[in-house]
This record gives structure tokens, sequence and C-alpha cells, in this order.
């Protein structure tokens, strides 16, 4: 992912620095007062997670009275996304608002580190719990333009996100021989981020980083060994994007 950042950035103030070489294109993007466009890209999804305090003190059953819990530790994921974008001009071409209706597909992982003391041994044991999404938002966000530089402009994003998990397992049945993590089906997320503008003859093109963490405690308690030991959990991720616009 860091990779991935890093050479966008590189190719952009490639792109910056060569501006005073072209002539200015898409003039008339800017006086429009709507624009309408598609975005496609990748996220890095995880959990913000709070333990609770005395889950190193306490035994947890894990199909064996014999087993308690020793670490609990995030594991990012790779996943993408793609969506429709409608842009509203509010008086001035620095400041828009931004709606995108947004299908992400998502994972996080939780890997859970239990312990079994034997007569004879210590055995540990490895479980991951893998939550798996397929997200509807509907984010609205604020867009804060810098004055346009020939064929570049920057900008900078703050909003929030209502999301909808089509594949929620929230009102499934919990299987306790074989407990799964649940969490809620819906939540809200706050968004701030930033982006680089390329205008092209005509259409005009950004590269998008923004990052987003929920406000809502999405975990179900179910007294199971992978919930009792988590007191909260909050979705976030990270957002590349490229978005293009006519």
């Amino acid at each position: 992912m860091k990779y991935s950042v890093l050479i966008l950035f590189c190719f952009s103030l490639n792109l910056v620095f060569s501006q005073k070489y072209f002539q200015e294109r898409y003039k008339s993007f800017d006086k429009r007062l709507f624009h309408f466009g598609f975005m496609l890209g990748t996220n890095t999804s995880d959990f913000t997670k709070y333990e609770k305090l005395d889950v190193y003190n306490k035994q947890y059953q894990f199909y064996n009275a014999l087993y308690s819990l020793q670490a609990i530790k995030n594991n990012p994921t790779i996943g993408g996304q793609l969506g429709i974008l409608t842009t509203l001009k509010l008086g001035t071409p620095l400041l828009k608002l931004r709606f995108m209706p947004t299908l992400s597909f998502e994972e996080r992982v939780l890997s859970y580190t239990f312990e079994k003391i034997t007569a004879f041994d210590t055995l540990i044991y490895l479980k991951d719990q893998r939550v798996n999404s397929t997200n509807l938002s509907f984010p609205f966000i604020l867009m804060f333009r810098a004055k346009r530089l020939n064929n570049f402009t920057a900008y900078a994003l703050l909003g929030g996100s209502y999301s909808i998990d089509l594949q929620s397992q929230e009102n499934s049945a919990q299987n306790f021989t074989d407990p799964f993590l649940k969490i809620r089906k819906n939540d809200f997320q706050g968004q701030i981020g930033g982006g680089l503008e390329f205008f092209a003859t005509y259409f005009k093109f950004a590269v998008e980083l923004k990052y987003s963490h929920g406000v809502r405690n999405v975990l179900i308690q179910e007294q199971t060994p992978f919930d009792r030991p988590i007191e909260k959990l909050y979705n976030k991720g990270w957002w590349i994007s490229i978005i293009f616009e006519g």
C-alpha cells in the first residue's frame, strides 16, 4: 500500500512541475453547476479494536475449558471499490459538494492466539476471524479546491458516509460449536482526505487518498471466545482512487 502511494505521489509531482509547458485545457469545466463521473480504486480495511482490560487474567472457553487467550492481532487486507460521482458547485469553483454512491469489497481479519495447558506441555493455537463485507456506501463530502494552475489543481476532502453491508451476518444464528465474529450491518463513518486533479482536453481525472473511520461500535456481543475479549470494534480503512469527470 505504501509503495503505491509513493509511486502515485512521484507521478503527480512530475505532472505538477511540467504544467508550465502546457496550454490550459478544458477551461469550461468550472463554469458548470453539476459534474458527473465515476471512480475506480483499491482499499485497505481494518478494525480499531478496544480490548477488555482484564482479558488476559481470565480463562475463556475455546472448545475446551483449558484454553485461554494470549493475544489478538489486526491483519489489514486489500480490497477494491467502484463508484458513480455527482459534484455540485457551491457558488464558487473552490467549494463543491460531492455525492458518490460506492460499492466496495472489503475483508478485515483478527488473528487470535490461544494457549492450552496440559500436564506435559503448553500448546499454542492460532485462529483467524475473517469478516468479509460488500458495502454499499452513500458519502456526502465537502471538497475544498486550490486555485487552478494551468492544467492542475489540488483539493482537500471532509465529510461523512452511511454504509450498508450487503454481506452482513447480523441476523444469522450463531454457531457456538464453530463461532464467528458478528458485525452490525449498518455503519456511519467520518472521512478525510485529499487529491490532485489533472485536466485533459475533454475530461478531468484525479488521484485521491482518503481515510475513513467508523463512529459506531459495530461489534455484536454474543459471548463467544472471539467477541468476549473485545469491548468495541470500529471499521476503518484507507482508500486510493482514480476519478474521471466530464
